[in-house]
């Protein structure tokens, strides 16, 4: 945003904007006015006090740290560099999430004690529907690098700030974070914006060259003393020549869009094939290619076919040893299932019940047999029971067992019952949440005194177990209902994890190889580019579980000579899905603005709930409401509907 925008300019068009709901042209700049429209848009008031506190408390605040871990290491030590560029301007370097919340800082003591009074610190969300116009939320808003300075900002209480942002994205154009250096505005430097993109270029590079192990990696610039520097383009390129990755410096050189990778081969782009790169690099290694576009522009490459990078890096301490067990097989990649796996192994030799949770479909039973055999347990018994699956007149008998002559039709020498039988091992409760009520309570004591009374016994038989659950449903909520014991769900809540959908992984290529491993094992199978694309992009209502459906029906189709899955090998009902998604997705989908606050209020808790996949207390959180407040609201929705 310019940075000459006068006070007098600024003042005028702000006033003509709470006047008439739009801002004057010439005054300030399009991306400004946009801004600030958006703000209003959102209910905001220059002088408004924000309606809560929203810092997210410190467990919220970790999982999101968590689940950002991979960003987090590659962009501090880009953001203690760049602080020391602007030490001498008390400033404070900020990296936000995708959603806007910022997730770490590193500053001058004295700014930040400033900043901390207007929540610029770990935990707070500056979004533009909670801060209106600020450079983080600003940039968030129009995918581009930002400047915001002094009374630029929507809120006046931020009035004293001049900040700058610039989006981090991901090789395949994906938003991954937002960097930002924010200071008093009466200290603001002129190529602060300059700094913070570049340093946005670095961390990109980094996280690009770190996920690039399964890939080759092509380094190009118009010089070849340009490669290895922060301007130099990365392109990722899969085995069999297609351009799957790419920073933006590549892009740019290569004439592509973000869109376009996973559709493109090397040569459609440049003058060669991978193949004989791949020849020319093997003979001298260390000389850039001369290479060159269709439309004849020379560029030089450097390729890189393992993890040895060009560029020259400080001594690194020895990276750890990474586990070696049944999770770290199931780990393909995914930044937030890798967490959820590394918080369960420190608890597997400790007495500590573990809870998973996620969607149905997602994995949660390969995970728990996993964790079984990554933990002392492993040589015990693995029992399974699906709450959910079992009658409610058998569940009791089969959980608890009965002695002999319990019951009419029941075995003459009794039954141990599967709480005995894992004994030793590790019990693994799937659906818990669906489980009776009266039946919980005969749980709970178990898993308190740790024996069983079996039906038709008075005598108590000790048991010893790991205790694993899993539900896809929000089990806090449920037992804030009453449709779950909270007795019990604190009982098996010792650490929860959340595994992710299938559509929100980062890992579906890996994920998707490893699953054709497992249907022919013997067999080396891929999944066409044009495939595999589509794939990518499908939402997978049923998951994994889906996905792995889909996957067995399409082996089953392919002759014994193929071994790539095509389109046609694919279940027609399921390309048609396919076709109708794509065409969803290119449509522009219309949608009517709310017309009144009603219907704002609506729209924004509608969207809250989507975003939150469903969590009450985070979606109140969000909408800076108590959570009663949200059930209130929603049962009006209802009873407006029944009308």
């Amino acid at each position: 945003m310019r940075s000459t925008s006068t006070s007098v300019a600024l003042r005028q068009a702000r006033q003509h904007l709470l006047e008439t709901g739009q801002c004057p042209s010439g005054l300030v700049d399009d991306r400004l006015a946009r801004s600030w429209r958006r703000s209003l848009d959102n209910g905001l008031a220059p002088t408004g006090r924000l309606g809560c506190h929203d810092n997210l408390e410190h467990p919220a605040l970790r999982q999101l740290r968590s689940l950002h871990q991979e960003l987090l290491a590659h962009s501090r030590p880009v953001m203690e560099y760049l602080f020391e560029q602007v030490r001498d301007s008390q400033s404070v370097v900020v990296l936000a999430s995708p959603c806007g919340t910022l997730v770490d800082t590193c500053g001058d003591p004295y700014f930040l004690g400033k900043a901390e009074r207007v929540a610029l610190t770990s935990g707070a969300s500056w979004h533009e529907a909670q801060r209106g116009t600020n450079a983080i939320g600003t940039a968030l808003a129009e995918m581009a690098p930002v400047e915001v300075h002094g009374a630029e900002h929507f809120l006046e209480r931020n009035g004293f700030l001049t900040c700058a942002a610039a989006p981090i994205l991901s090789g395949t154009g994906q938003l991954l974070g937002i960097l930002d250096i924010s200071s008093e505005h009466s200290r603001g430097n002129p190529h602060t914006l300059g700094l913070v993109s570049t340093a946005a270029h670095m961390i990109e590079n980094r996280l690009l060259v770190s996920g690039s192990q399964r890939h080759i990696r092509l380094h190009l610039h118009p010089h070849p003393e340009g490669i290895g520097t922060v301007a130099e383009g990365i392109v990722l390129v899969s085995e069999d020549g297609w351009v799957v990755g790419a920073n933006r410096s590549a892009l740019a050189m290569l004439r592509l869009s973000a869109g376009q990778l996973g559709s493109v081969s090397l040569d459609q782009v440049l003058d060669a094939r991978l193949d004989d790169l791949m020849q020319r690099h093997q003979r001298r290694p260390e000389a850039p290619l001369s290479l060159r576009r269709h439309d004849g522009a020379a560029l030089f490459g450097q390729l890189v076919p393992d993890r040895r990078t060009v560029r020259a890096t400080p001594a690194q301490p020895p990276t750890p040893q990474a586990p070696d067990d049944a999770l770290a097989r199931l780990d393909t990649g995914d930044a937030r299932w890798r967490a959820a796996a590394a918080k369960t192994r420190r608890v597997l030799d400790k007495p500590i019940p573990l809870l998973i949770q996620g969607e149905s479909g997602v994995g949660k039973e390969w995970f728990a047999r996993s964790a079984h055999q990554s933990g002392p347990r492993r040589n015990g018994p693995f029992v399974a029971v699906n709450c959910a699956a079992l009658p409610e007149s058998l569940i009791e008998s089969e959980l608890f067992g009965y002695a002999a002559g319990a019951f009419t039709g029941g075995r003459r020498e009794g039954r141990a019952g599967l709480l005995r039988e894992a004994h030793g091992g590790t019990l693994f409760l799937d659906e818990i949440g669906d489980m009776p009520l009266a039946l919980q309570t005969r749980l709970l004591r178990v898993l308190q005194e740790r024996q069983v009374v079996p039906l038709g016994s008075a005598q108590p038989v000790a048991v010893d177990f790991a205790l694993v659950c899993a539900s896809h449903r929000h089990l806090r909520e449920e037992a804030e209902q009453g449709r779950f014991r909270s007795d019990l769900y604190y009982r098996i809540n010792g650490l929860a994890v959340e595994l992710p959908p299938l559509r929100e992984r980062t890992d579906f290529e890996a994920l998707s190889q490893q699953l054709l491993q497992s249907i022919e094992p013997g067999r080396t199978l891929r999944l066409a580019p044009s495939v595999m694309a589509a794939l990518q992009n499908y939402r997978w209502p049923g998951n994994l579980r889906q996905c792995a459906s889909v996957l067995r029906t399409a082996v089953a189709m392919l002759d014994a000579h193929e071994d790539r899955v095509e389109w046609h090998h694919l279940p027609d009902d399921f390309q048609h899905e396919l076709q109708r998604a794509e065409r969803f997705a290119a449509e522009p989908q219309p949608a009517r603005a709310p017309q009144n606050l009603d219907e704002l209020s609506q729209s924004a808790i509608q969207q809250a709930l989507e975003s939150c996949r469903g969590n009450m207390s985070h979606a109140a959180r969000t909408l800076g409401i108590s959570r009663q407040t949200l059930y209130r609201k929603l049962a009006q929705r209802k009873q407006r509907a029944a009308r």
